[in-house]
This record gives structure tokens, C-alpha cells and sequence, in this order.
């Protein structure tokens, strides 16, 4: 049995619909780019997932571990699609092309300024033949500047950024972020920006050019760092979280597992020990302000940890959540999938598809009291070439044909 065997079922017709009717024609590959795609997807935009033939999105071969010959990877940013393999650098896949675009409202690519106009995939070029086009880039560093040519992934971002000179304990080497930050937060970043210009179109009937840099968004989530450091003049050095401006805010041993505490002002603080047995400590005049208590970080630190030793940590995680004492567990995959509240939350799920059952982590949104699941499963490379050259484009069924037997499409069942 796998674990996503234990995940419950997402409900049928279950997602969102406050995008309907938006078309979103989806060029991009990895992670970024299809993760933007996904949280429209969630919302109720109609993605169309154009994908080299071939090999399709570069995530399609990101692996192991697979699930049935498919990338997990893959299978995490791209529910909610269909897929068109469209071979568009020959002149009837351009046309292909061409006839999306005019009946889109959104493009995102994921290319280099320099590879979208060799693609024709630039705005300008779009936007001759769909004015009001929302058209979005990620990239690494942005569509113009020195480094605009430059290839980028996560990693890369995340050491620009400062996120890595920052994460691990004083003695290790700097450490990436254990999820690919910069991937998904430059795809939420586009995703808002899309969803902004979507709303100003509606108002002024102008298109509008998204630039997202991975870097950028990468280090604008660096900012209560930066900004510190900008106005007072001190480098932050790694500590293992251990120097927040919270005077105690850290994991703590137990007697047993780790958890988290946070002390994040006074009323809180007057809790804590109220909660362990020790109200004496929290009327102490030098521990009265956080600033004071920052001050005397290492004695308030060693004392608390003294404390936690002594008990196991659920029986501290029990008394914290009685007395509301920020505090938490440092969970494993394997323990966060199985969260009671988590799963009631509807945010762990499988879908079934066929006879495909693939888990999924929700966009994790709720609206009018509803979790968001699903439209569709990630798509197999092509496979709804057919029915949106159909439906989407009109094309009848030896049009159709004739580009299948030319190649121009592609399509997997």
C-alpha cells in the first residue's frame, strides 16, 4: 500500500469557478511556470498545457520516484490542464498556434527574452494578433537588464537571494531551502499578476506585459531580512533561526521529539510560564519587553530548555494549545500527510482518473466555506489535442487529421 492510498477522495466537479471563461495558453516546463498555471487552473481558468512533441514539459522525465511511469514531480504543478502537443516551429504548427492565441486571455512562457522573439511566443509578436493579451514571463532575471539572457533555476535564485547564506546552523555551509521557493513563489507572484491585469482588462480593455523574476521574488521574500539590515547596517549571519526578533522564538528539545515555540509578546509570554508553573517569571521587571528579553536571550533560552527536557513533547504540545502558547510539532512528510486537521481541511487528496489514482496537496483556499479541488487530472502529453482543436478552434475532423499525420500534433491516451 502507498500512502495515497490512505488519502480520501476528492469530491467530482469540485473546484472553484471564479475564473470561468478565462483562457490560459500555458508554454512553460518545469516547475514556475506550470505551478502559475495550476493556481489559475484552481481558481477556474481553462488552461491549455502547450508542450513540445517528443518529450513534452522537461518535468515529465523528473524522477524517480514515478507513480505508474509518470514524474510525481510533474504531477504536483499540473491538474487542471489539458495538454496539445503542437510542434509550432513548422509553418502549420505556427498557425496551430496562432489561432490559440487569438482566442486567449492570458500566455505564459517561461523563456528568455531573446528565445521568445526566436519562438514568436513575445508579446509583441502575440499581441498582433490578440491586442488585449495578458502575456507573462518568468524567468530567472527578468526580461531586460545584464543577466537577462542567463539560464536560472531554484537553486540558482535562492543563492542571489540571501535565503541560503541565511538557512543552517553558524558552522554549516549555506543550505537551499528544503522546497523549491523561488519555483513556487514566482508562480504565485504571476499568477496575482495575471489575475490583477485580468481585472484592469475588464475595466479598460488594455492588455498588459508581466515580467517575474525568479530572483526577484525570491529576494522580495527576503524582506524582513533586508530591511533590517538596509536601516541599521547589521549583516544577518546564519544561527539556525535562532536570532529572530522575537526574543524566544526557536525549536526546543523535549524529552522525547523536537517542537517549535513561539514567544511573541508580552500577554503570550505571561501564558508561557503561567502554563509551566512558574508565574513569578513572568512578573520579572527585566524580562518585560521583548527587547529586554532579547537582551537576556541565551539565560531565557537555556532555562526553557531546561523545562522542556522534562516532558515528552505532546504532553507540552496538549498544555500549550489549553493555555494558547504559539507551539507545534517539526513534522516529516510522511507525519504532515496524515494530519487529522489537515485532511478535514481537504488539503491533502487523491483524485482518480480512470484507472489513474494520483495524490494531491490543494491549493489550500477556501471560499464561501469550500476547500478548492480539482477540474482535471494532469494531462498525459497530447492528449486533449483533438478535442481542443474541436471545440476551442472549430477545426473539423481531417484538418485535424492532416496534422496528425503531418506531426504537427501529438497525442498520448
Amino acid at each position: 500500500m502507498l500512502p495515497l492510498d490512505r488519502l480520501p477522495l476528492a469530491p467530482v466537479a469540485g473546484g472553484f469557478a471564479l475564473l470561468e471563461g478565462v483562457r490560459v495558453l500555458d508554454f512553460t516546463t518545469s516547475v514556475a511556470g506550470p505551478y502559475c498555471t495550476m493556481l489559475l487552473a484552481d481558481m477556474g481558468a481553462e488552461v491549455i498545457k502547450i508542450e513540445r512533441p517528443g518529450g513534452g514539459d522537461d518535468a515529465r522525465a523528473w524522477g524517480p520516484p514515478f507513480l505508474d511511469g509518470e514524474s510525481l514531480w510533474f504531477l504536483s504543478v499540473n491538474r487542471g490542464k489539458a495538454s496539445v502537443a503542437l510542434d509550432y516551429a513548422t509553418p502549420a504548427g505556427r498557425e496551430v498556434l496562432l489561432d490559440l492565441a487569438r482566442r486567449a486571455d492570458v500566455v505564459v512562457v517561461n523563456l528568455v527574452a531573446r528565445a521568445q522573439a526566436k519562438l514568436g511566443l513575445d508579446a509583441a509578436a502575440l499581441a498582433a494578433v490578440k491586442p488585449d493579451l495578458v502575456h507573462a514571463s518568468i524567468t530567472g532575471f527578468g526580461l531586460e537588464g545584464t543577466r537577462a539572457d542567463r539560464p536560472c533555476y531554484d537553486l540558482i535564485a535562492e543563492g542571489y537571494s540571501g535565503v541560503m547564506d541565511l538557512t543552517g546552523e553558524p558552522a554549516s555551509d549555506p543550505q537551499k531551502v528544503g522546497t523549491p521557493a523561488a519555483d513556487l513563489l514566482s508562480g504565485m507572484d504571476a499568477a496575482y499578476a495575471i489575475v490583477c491585469a485580468l481585472f484592469d482588462r475588464a475595466r479598460t480593455g488594455r492588455g498588459h506585459v508581466i515580467d517575474v523574476a525568479m530572483v526577484e521574488s525570491m529576494t522580495r521574500f527576503m524582506a524582513p531580512r533586508l530591511v533590517p539590515y538596509l536601516g541599521s547596517g547589521e549583516v544577518p549571519r546564519r544561527s539556525g533561526a535562532k536570532d529572530s526578533v522575537i526574543a524566544v522564538y526557536q525549536v526546543f528539545h523535549t524529552a522525547d521529539l523536537p517542537l517549535t515555540l513561539g514567544l511573541g509578546n508580552d500577554a503570550i509570554w505571561k501564558r508561557f510560564w503561567q502554563a509551566v508553573g512558574r508565574p513569578e517569571r513572568a512578573a520579572e521587571a527585566r524580562f518585560a519587553s521583548n527587547a529586554d528579553r532579547r537582551a537576556a536571550r541565551a539565560e531565557i533560552v537555556a532555562e526553557i530548555q531546561g523545562l522542556l527536557k522534562a516532558r515528552p513533547r505532546d504532553e507540552w504540545l496538549a498544555l500549550f494549545a489549553a493555555a494558547s502558547v504559539p507551539a507545534g510539532p517539526i513534522y516529516r512528510a510522511d507525519e504532515v500527510t496524515q494530519d487529522e486537521a489537515l485532511l478535514a481541511r481537504g488539503l491533502f487528496y487523491a483524485m482518480q482518473d480512470g484507472e489513474r489514482r494520483i495524490p494531491q496537496v490543494g491549493v489550500g483556499v477556501h471560499v464561501d466555506g469550500t476547500a478548492g479541488y480539482h477540474r482535471r487530472a494532469p494531462p498525459r502529453l497530447g492528449a486533449d489535442a483533438a478535442r481542443v482543436l474541436r471545440d476551442v478552434l472549430g477545426y473539423d475532423a481531417e484538418r485535424i487529421r492532416a496534422l496528425r499525420e503531418q506531426k504537427i500534433i501529438e497525442e498520448q491516451q
